[in-house]
């Protein structure tokens, strides 16, 4: 059996990359960034992401109805940023499915190019109002896809 081939380079397009400094308030009391600045990193560069497709979070729950909301997500924390580092935030979609879309995104500080965080996030797409499952809507999705 001959294996598969891996996917022609030239066939994947590059990650969505969004720019963010780290400021005092991202860091911890050593100047490192704390934690849980990584994931609101994460969500801005997936918040532009959208953007750049020409939607915003407020236009798809007003046209379509729709938030999308993390429901599982997977984080590795391999270097740390410090105070005053730019870091690229990348964002890939991998999978969009019926009523949710999955994402690899990184990390990547400017000056070195250091990958410092790597994360799997899947966003679940719910009603705006009640907060239930909901598929994505028919137009929505084809916007997504397209990008």
């Amino acid at each position: 059996m001959t294996p598969p081939r891996p996917p022609d380079p030239a066939a994947v397009p590059p990650p969505f990359r969004w720019r963010i400094r780290v400021y005092w308030e991202d860091t911890d009391a050593g100047g490192v960034v704390y934690h849980a600045s990584y994931l609101r990193f994460l969500e801005r560069a997936r918040t532009e992401w959208l953007r750049a497709r020409g939607l915003d979070q407020v236009r798809v729950r007003e046209e379509h109805g729709v938030v999308f909301v993390v429901r599982d997500l997977a984080v590795e924390f391999l270097r740390p940023a410090r105070l005053d580092d730019e870091v690229d935030a990348c964002v890939t979609p991998v999978q969009q499915r019926a009523a949710s879309l999955e994402f690899a995104q990184a990390l990547e500080r400017i000056g070195d190019g250091a990958l410092l965080v790597r994360a799997r996030v899947r966003a679940a797409c719910v009603e705006a109002d009640g907060f239930r499952p909901a598929p994505i809507p028919r137009a929505l999705a084809q916007r997504l896809a397209d990008g």
